[in-house]
């Protein structure tokens, strides 16, 4: 037989989870420097044209 869960407990637990994995993702896209934004459009920017330049015409 299985172990006894307190379902309160259980549900509270995952909501921290879920948190967490909220907060790290967060953390990653917002606690960048200005500069590390910058750049990264400039490469955003110039991987598109190139993109868009390499396209072959119908």
């Amino acid at each position: 037989m299985g172990e006894v869960v307190n379902l309160n407990r259980f549900r509270k637990d995952r909501a921290k989870a879920e948190a967490k994995a909220t907060a790290s993702a967060n953390r990653a896209a917002h606690g960048r420097t200005k500069a590390d934004k910058t750049k990264a459009a400039r490469e955003r920017t110039r991987a598109e044209q190139l993109l868009d330049g390499s396209k072959l015409e119908d």
